[in-house]
């Protein structure tokens, strides 16, 4: 994270807590049904290029999933496109900016350099997860009291990072610490100063 980059504080016309609360309903509309489920795991037919899928059985944001997948897809591209999980941004794609970044068994990863055939067994949680119901988590609620997005592209993996960040590997001791720990991820409109003011108030809640 860059502290010299303070420029474009206005604000967003986006509804906060609908940007960030909002892809709960998509979690829940999430294509993993029992019956598709089933239809997902007997399509077990080669790729056009003649590589055989395999079978990826995963929990995501606590739900069974049970999937046939090419063994080179990533799981941002899982995510997005086979279970409809659009919180999740496909920003440069190649591990620079953070916009994908996911949890796997509580770590955040970046879900463009993951494939998603390594999930198997494995937790994995995206922004739509987050929540509790209608409750934001206190880093979301955080976001928006100290309004750290304008855009919004980048917010999801900011989120997903910080409380990774937290839970994972403790509450960051200082601001220069948290803007250290948060340099994986890329905020272009340079929000920067109130989303280290969003992490130093929700990491004294989430401890």
């Amino acid at each position: 994270m860059n502290p010299a980059n303070d420029a474009g504080r206005g604000r967003s016309g986006v509804s906060r807590r609908n940007f960030l609360g909002g892809g709960l309903a998509a979690a829940a509309v999430t294509p993993l049904l029992t019956g598709q489920a089933e239809a997902a795991e007997a399509a077990a037919a080669p790729t056009a290029d003649g590589v055989t899928q395999v079978t990826v059985r995963a929990a995501v944001n606590g739900s069974p999933v049970t999937l046939r997948v090419d063994p080179r897809a990533t799981l941002l591209d899982t995510l997005r496109e086979r279970l409809d999980l659009k919180g999740t941004k496909k920003g440069c794609d190649r591990g620079q900016c953070g916009a994908c970044t996911v949890h796997v068994d509580g770590r955040r990863v970046l879900s463009c350099l993951t494939l998603a055939a390594t999930t198997a067994g494995r937790e994995v949680t995206t922004i739509e997860g987050l929540a509790d119901g209608e409750r934001l988590h206190p880093m979301q609620q955080a976001f928006v009291d100290h309004d750290g997005l304008q855009c919004g592209f980048c917010t999801p993996g900011q989120i997903m990072s910080a409380v990774a960040m937290v839970d994972d590997e403790g509450p960051a001791r200082s601001d220069d610490e948290i803007r250290e720990r948060m340099s994986g991820n890329i905020c272009r409109c340079s929000a920067y100063p109130r989303i280290v003011d969003a992490i130093r108030d929700a990491q004294q809640v989430m401890r």
